[in-house]
């Protein structure tokens, strides 16, 4: 099991812990994950850490797509990668409607055709084998549409990209998940029970290895699975600032009919749960909502509780890594004693 630790929370101002990083690096994690919604961006706090590093791998989860171009994107990465030596990790998704057309000013679109197309522009610009042309349906390069000057012609990039940096993309829709499969290097699902491949997960990814073709299948492809980590002998206090995360989700990440983790939520088997958390959360009852959201949702995808409630329950993510399921085990937590723990449970 590769074990990552998310970066940074949000909130007003840009947190990031970079003593824990270090330890999480001295304990033998791989790798650290940076994030951004509607505040930080994850390229400036990725590249923080990055330089404040040696060894962690480090990976944004997740650029949103529609806010910056293919290319720019492209660019972004191979500089990181340059001047750190080889350890960027591209996470990608294309964020919800809410937020890239409510704070980007930009059309959503459809997510999987944008996807397909992002990822392919971007492994052409990295293996620089000619000049960029692309035509899809999102993309155009070079750009003749209206507004255009028609003075833009094909290049190709100055810097020297890498093809084997891994892209991975966000996702726990049915299609989201089986888009990953077929174009991308790993994916990282949220909310993840590591019981429940055979139903959560294995019909999508192993529909997206058949379009792949080529014998692509988990072997040469990383689910990066988060989980919350809190060592508490006070269970329900510590599950407090779990809950309400979930209740964020589950309940206001979204419009009341496009929710992408509402409706994940019922497909786990709490559906009762996910509409009255929904109910509660978009009519302003937020504490309400954070109550609705059951202990057994927060154990079966987080890891809350003694140091020996959590060592039970990590032997389901380390029988869910030798059956091959789950490569990566993605830790969010503020805790020292969380992440050496983990690390002497799993490595």
């Amino acid at each position: 099991m590769k074990l990552a630790i998310n970066a940074l929370t949000f909130g007003p101002r840009i947190r990031i812990d970079m003593d824990l990083l270090k330890h999480a690096e001295s304990l033998g994690f791989a790798s650290a994950w940076t994030a951004e919604a509607w505040g930080n961006d994850a390229v400036t706090t990725a590249t923080w850490v990055a330089a404040q590093t040696t060894k962690l791998k480090v990976g944004t989860a997740i650029m949103q797509m529609p806010a910056r171009t293919p290319a720019m994107t492209a660019m972004t990465a191979t500089t990181l990668n340059q001047l750190s030596e080889g350890r960027f990790m591209l996470g990608l998704g294309p964020s919800g409607p809410q937020v890239i057309e409510g704070w980007h000013g930009v059309p959503y679109g459809k997510p999987l055709t944008r996807t397909k197309e992002y990822i392919e522009i971007i492994r052409r610009i990295w293996a620089r084998e000619e000049k960029l042309v692309f035509s899809g349906e999102h993309y155009q390069i070079p750009n003749t549409g209206a507004g255009t000057t028609g003075l833009g012609k094909p290049l190709k990039s100055i810097l020297h990209g890498d093809p084997s940096i891994p892209i991975y993309t966000a996702s726990i829709s049915p299609n989201g998940l089986e888009c990953a499969a077929e174009v991308a290097d790993g994916v990282i699902p949220m909310m993840y029970d590591p019981d429940r491949y055979k139903e959560l997960l294995q019909p999508s990814l192993e529909a997206g290895f058949a379009k792949a073709g080529g014998g692509k299948g988990l072997h040469d492809f990383d689910v990066m699975a988060s989980c919350t980590v809190i060592v508490s002998d006070d269970v329900d206090k510590a599950m407090g600032p779990v809950k309400a995360n979930l209740a964020q989700y589950i309940g206001g990440m979204g419009a009341r009919d496009k929710n992408f983790y509402n409706d994940y939520a019922k497909r786990m088997g709490f559906e009762e749960a996910a509409v009255k958390i929904q109910d509660l959360f978009l009519g302003g009852q937020k504490v309400e909502a954070m109550a609705a959201v059951p202990d057994e949702l927060v154990d079966a995808v987080h890891l809350v509780g003694p140091k020996d409630k959590i060592r039970d329950r990590l032997q389901a993510w380390r029988e869910a890594n030798t059956r091959g399921e789950i490569g990566t085990m993605q830790i969010g937590t503020a805790q020292p004693e969380a992440i050496e723990l983990v690390a002497e449970e799993m490595l």
